[in-house]
């Protein structure tokens, strides 16, 4: 037992769970906008920037077959600025889809398990809006 207690010191928090890890990205609520045959998108996404090493550094649409519909690269930490919203324009989401999800990804923890759905023919739900 003493032993393990000098290892556990001497090691510090090496075997211990990674505490400075910031886990994955919450997505906090979305809103689309019809606008003209393409969709704009406003995703609030929220995470523990820690800096450069573990930021939360992109956010897709996927139709609910898996298929990509729009990423948005996020190209710094926002460590100061949580949560935050960050938009994009110009999406094509065929006319027969009526069912995304919104994914977010974390540079360390990769694509978060949480995904956002939305359905194309609400208005809104808990954490969107769809505007046409």
């Amino acid at each position: 037992m003493r032993v393990l207690a000098i290892i556990l010191i001497l090691c510090g928090t090496a075997l211990l769970p990674h505490s400075a890890q910031a886990g994955d990205v919450q997505i906090k609520f979305t809103e689309l906008t019809f606008d003209g045959g393409t969709w704009y998108a406003d995703v609030t996404l929220q995470h523990e920037d820690t800096g450069w090493k573990d930021y939360a550094d992109a956010w897709r649409l996927v139709d609910g077959k898996g298929k990509i519909l729009a990423t948005r690269v996020l190209w710094h930490p926002h460590v100061d600025e949580q949560p935050f919203t960050r938009g994009m324009g110009g999406i094509h989401i065929p006319d027969d889809t009526r069912v995304i999800f919104v994914e977010a990804h974390g540079k360390v923890e990769g694509w978060s398990k949480q995904r956002l759905r939305i359905d194309l023919k609400r208005a809104k739900g808990d954490d969107y809006r769809v505007q046409r």
